[in-house]
């Protein structure tokens, strides 16, 4: 099925930068939210951030007015009902996406993949509210999209290898580099390793072994991550740290944090201690 229409649930921050995305790469867009304000608050994020990028250089007036008229704010479920693939982008509350996905299940065709941008949660749990699990998949964008390249494709226990497929080829089309994440499990990739450390950043502040801008400053500079713990999650939200971190507790088994995992161990013992040049992970 050609895609050429996308439907994105949800206008805030991160669905309205899924939908600029979608509408610069030539692609129809519905961007739907529960309320009005919503939406219009969404389509401004939408006009100042392409405004930003022709000031750049980087978009040219013409090519910001194309795409602004690619995309339709809507609080209107139904418009959504000809979408030839859904991107839904609401908050990380499982009970809601559900609800959700299993609305777009019986408004939409029975062909169109239903993709959530959930940074955390099971793909699987999500699926099982549809009547189509094996066209259900994970398709996690970073924030700020139109900036992040990087796209985390989340195969669930259902979804078809079809389904991985196209997803793949159409986070390529817009213009993202997709990596596949081959088990459903809580937090895929970036968020399974970025979350510890956000949280023992929180504690060292708590313990009072540093300031916060000490932390941030640390990290950035020893670490070379190019923002700080802190500033990080005052960009993404606090409360998407919260959410996240919650679900994990709930989740993943506590031994798992901070036990030396198995590899790492037989490594060290077999004297493979990478050193650039040496044996590490990816020489043996």
């Amino acid at each position: 099925m050609e895609i050429k229409k996308i439907g994105v649930l949800g206008a805030g921050v991160m669905g309205s930068g899924i939908a600029q995305v979608a509408a610069q790469s030539g692609f129809e867009v519905v961007m739907r939210d529960i309320a009005d304000e919503f939406v219009q608050k969404g389509l401004k994020n939408i006009e100042a951030s392409l405004s930003k990028g022709v000031e750049k250089g980087k978009v040219t007036p013409e090519e910001k007015e194309a795409a602004l008229g690619r995309v339709k704010g809507t609080t209107v479920l139904e418009d959504l009902k000809d979408v030839d693939f859904v991107i839904e982008a609401v908050i990380e509350d499982l009970e809601l996406k559900k609800k959700v996905f299993k609305e777009m299940d019986e408004l939409t065709r029975s062909e169109v993949i239903l993709a959530t941008n959930t940074s955390s949660m099971s793909i699987t749990e999500i699926a099982a509210s549809t009547s189509r699990p094996d066209k259900v998949v994970g398709m996690h964008f970073f924030n700020p999209v139109p900036l992040m390249r990087l796209v985390e494709v989340i195969k669930g226990l259902e979804t078809s290898d079809e389904t991985v497929d196209v997803t793949w080829k159409l986070a390529e089309r817009l213009g993202k580099t997709p990596v596949l994440v081959k088990k459903d499990t809580p937090g895929f990739i970036v968020n399974r390793i970025m979350m510890p450390q956000l949280m023992e950043a929180i504690r060292i502040y708590e313990e009072g072994i540093a300031s916060m801008e000490d932390i941030d400053k640390a990290v950035k500079l020893g670490l070379n991550y190019p923002m700080g713990p802190f500033e990080l999650m005052d960009l993404t939200g606090l409360d998407i740290s919260y959410f996240v971190n919650e679900y994990f507790r709930k989740e993943l088994p506590q031994e798992l944090k901070h036990v030396t995992p198995h590899a790492l161990k037989a490594k060290v013992r077999a004297g493979k201690l990478g050193r650039k040049t040496g044996e590490g992970w990816y020489k043996y």
